[in-house]
């Protein structure tokens, strides 16, 4: 499986971006599928997942209503809006081994998120 991020870039505070990811095989579909990201100096934390259903949805307290994760079928996205300059990271899709959340089974490339003040 081969997992293609897109969609990171700079903007300022306050601004948002939606970042993409997109599977290569319909395998996928029927897992579970995230967000992580590792800011300069840290570790990689996670951010937000959605089941394989695409019904439920978990986030990082960090980012719970601000950013938004999507899925349609083997794409996911991650609506990121309100952000702060502490969301600059790199930012990495997964998918996970299973239905719901868990351990992964794949991770993508990542994609740089830079947030000005």
């Amino acid at each position: 499986v081969q997992l293609q991020a897109s969609g990171g870039g700079l903007v300022q505070a306050g601004g948002s971006l939606r970042l993409s990811c997109a599977a290569s095989r319909r395998t996928s579909s029927n897992n579970a599928m995230g967000w992580f990201r590792r800011a300069p100096g840290k570790e990689r934390e996670f951010v937000a997942s959605i089941n394989w259903r695409g019904g439920s949805t978990d986030y990082a307290d960090s980012v719970k209503g601000r950013f938004t994760i999507s899925r349609d079928n083997v794409k996911v996205y991650l609506q990121m809006n309100s952000l702060e300059p502490e969301d600059t990271a790199v930012y990495y899709c997964a998918v996970y081994m299973g239905p719901v959340a868990g351990r992964i089974a794949y991770w993508g490339q990542g994609t740089l998120v830079t947030v000005s003040s």
